[in-house]
């Protein structure tokens, strides 16, 4: 899937530490979920659901340069992986949890950002991410541990990671709001321990299969358009 450009970002950042967990889920479970003009992409015959944890950096509106030394904040998001009905892939989140209250601004669109008390440490090749949202029994615990070096990224791990727009609905209306950043590098790793109950909360069914399961140290210079009607 070929990247877009988005020419005039209304945001820069960085997100770096981070995980990605996905599980496939049959179509139908996840196509109840989603609005009307959304359907579930599928990739041999499944839906996928992911969980990604990171560390969002280098905030800023465009065109101010990164500041050094400018807070650092955890964000964890549960997503999923929609086709429009004019054909355009991208991302639904069912849940965007956040430590800067600063986000809660894009709930305008539709975002469903929710404010959560979030942690992530690294210990050599163990990372750690935690996370409790405000308000609510909404909560996980995640260990991995990360490969040394990137891999080869496979047709699935492509199809995962290339998304270039999300999509969101406020006042009756599916947003989408464009996306630019170099490709992932990804390299493999292994859960520790895992306990979570958001998936539970978005109204997904319990899911027997085991996660797959990657780690990136991140990108950089990630540039976010300006959310416009899908049409």
């Amino acid at each position: 899937m070929t990247a877009q450009r988005v020419r005039v970002p209304a945001l820069r950042c960085s997100w770096v530490t981070q995980c990605f967990l996905h599980w496939p889920y049959p179509p139908e479970s996840v196509r109840r979920l989603l609005p009307h003009g959304l359907e579930p992409d599928e990739y041999a015959g499944a839906a996928w659901v992911g969980l990604t944890p990171f560390v969002m950096t280098d905030v800023r509106p465009h065109p101010l340069p990164a500041v050094p030394g400018l807070p650092r904040f955890a964000e964890t998001n549960l997503r999923t992986y929609v086709r429009h009905s004019g054909g355009r892939r991208g991302l639904w989140f069912f849940s965007l949890d956040v430590t800067n209250p600063l986000l809660l601004g894009a709930q305008t669109v539709g975002a469903p950002y929710r404010l959560a008390r979030l942690h992530v440490a690294q210990e050599g090749h163990r990372v750690k991410y935690a996370g409790r949202r405000r308000g609510a029994d909404v909560s996980y615990h995640l260990v991995i541990r990360r490969g040394e070096s990137p891999t080869q990224r496979t047709d699935l791990d492509v199809w995962l990671t290339s998304r270039w727009r999300a999509y969101t609905r406020r006042l009756g209306m599916l947003w989408e709001i464009p996306v630019e950043h170099e490709p992932w590098p990804l390299a493999g790793a292994t859960v520790e321990s895992l306990a979570e109950n958001l998936r539970n909360a978005a109204g997904l069914p319990p899911c027997a299969a085991r996660p797959l399961v990657h780690y990136s140290p991140g990108v950089r210079d990630v540039r976010l358009g300006f959310p416009r009607p899908a049409g």
